[in-house]
This record gives C-alpha cells, structure tokens and sequence, in this order.
C-alpha cells in the first residue's frame, strides 16, 4: 500500500509540475524557442491592431492590472497583468489556450513564440 501510495504521490507532482508555472518560468520557456522578449515590444504588440478590429488592450485596457469586460460579450475579464492576478500564467494549459483563441481573434491566427515572449515579459512589468 506505502509503494502505491508514494507512486501516486510521485506522479501527481510530475503532472502538477508539467501543468503549473510561474510566468517567469513560461517565458524562460518561450525564450528557449526564441530571442529574449521585449517588454517595449510586447506593450506594441498588445495595443497594436494587427490587420483585425481588435487590439489586446480592446477587452484588457492598458495596463490590464483591472477587472474589465469583454467588448462583445461583456463577459467579466479578470487582470491580465500577473501582479494584479496571481493566479494569470500559473498553468500552460489555460496559457496556451487563451493565446490561440485570443492570438485568433487580434492576429487571425496563433501567436509566435517570440509575440508570446515579447508580450509576457512586458505584462511581468506591469504593477
């Protein structure tokens, strides 16, 4: 029973740590597959209109350290910005996610590692 037990143990803390992070840990990964991002360019890119009607800032306002809402929908957008949400890139799954459906939504397609990059490690700036 202890080997199960502690073999259980194991794995959950594999998983866990394949599927949670912190955002500087997410953008040292990004950056593996990259240059080092650009906060300069990451503020550019999220308040840019990239050939779409909408920019990141359009839902998320600038800075995205605030609760607002989704321009359509007006669904609730919690802060974008990691220093007002702690819980905001903590966990790939939902990270990757929202990149593509966003990324889709602004760009009409998904982001580069390297939009990715330049986006996180500005929005690590934000206080």
């Amino acid at each position: 029973m202890f080997k199960k037990s502690f073999l259980y143990l194991v794995l959950f803390n594999m998983v866990e740590t394949v599927f949670s992070a912190t955002p500087q840990e997410l953008l040292k990964g990004y950056e593996t597959h990259s240059s080092k991002g650009s906060p300069v360019q990451g503020e550019q890119f999220f308040n840019t209109k990239h050939g779409k009607e909408w920019s990141c800032a359009s839902c998320h306002e600038n800075p995205p350290n605030h609760d607002t809402k989704h321009i359509i929908t007006g669904k609730l957008i919690k802060p974008l910005a990691p220093s007002a949400n702690p819980t905001r890139f903590t966990d790939n799954i939902k990270v990757e996610k929202w990149y593509k459906r966003n990324c889709n939504d602004v760009l009409g397609r998904e982001c580069s590692t390297q939009e990715k990059a330049d986006l996180l490690s500005w929005l690590i700036t934000i206080k």
